[in-house]
């Protein structure tokens, strides 16, 4: 009554400096306490139920990645060990031949089978083992050999070939349908 009137009129919505220009930012930089203060997490997680069922989750939906990966070849989820365009070269060009170390497993459950049923069959197909694990050796350094003349020729000369002769050796030896990551390329279709 005896007072001022109030005669403050409505804020209006505060006008950008500078026109909005497609692609741009359009908005200031925030600060850097902020984005601090923004990202803060306590040290000690006070909620461990919480905590651990969402570290469970991460966990679980990582492992299903890889094991997509491992049956996709996703180079991206695969584990560190199989990873990378030299060992993707590697895995291509063991599946794309017949490689007799791929025969021993097989081979030897039938030995042992052989045992049980005659032992004179077993001693033969035991001295077999010996001949198929020689050829099988033979077989794996002249494959190495072309496999590693071919990652030179491919990926240059001073390419480093630290471990691939004991990933190929390792990856001859599965049987191809139990080989992870799962073969990629059909018998006869050697990367190039």
């Amino acid at each position: 009554m005896f007072g001022r009137k109030d005669k403050t009129a409505p804020i209006e919505p505060e006008q950008p400096a500078h026109d909005q220009r497609p692609g741009a930012k359009n908005r200031p930089t925030p600060k850097r306490r902020d984005q601090e203060a923004a990202r803060r997490q306590p040290l000690v997680v006070t909620d461990r139920k919480a905590a651990k069922a969402a570290d469970r989750a991460k966990r679980v939906e990582a492992s299903s990645r890889m094991r997509q990966a491992m049956i996709t070849g996703d180079d991206r989820y695969l584990p560190a060990r199989d990873r990378g365009p030299l060992r993707r070269f590697v895995r291509d060009s063991v599946d794309a031949r017949w490689c007799l170390a791929e025969f021993l497993l097989p081979f030897m459950v039938l030995v042992l089978f052989l045992q049980f049923i005659r032992a004179s069959w077993a001693t033969i197909a035991f001295v077999g083992v010996y001949v198929l694990v020689l050829f099988a050796v033979v077989d794996g350094f002249f494959a190495w050999r072309g496999i590693k003349k071919r990652l030179r020729a491919k990926f240059g000369p001073d390419v480093n070939l630290k471990g691939l002769a004991a990933y190929t050796t390792m990856r001859m030896m599965q049987i191809r349908p139990t080989r992870m990551p799962r073969p990629q390329v059909a018998r006869g279709q050697y990367p190039s």
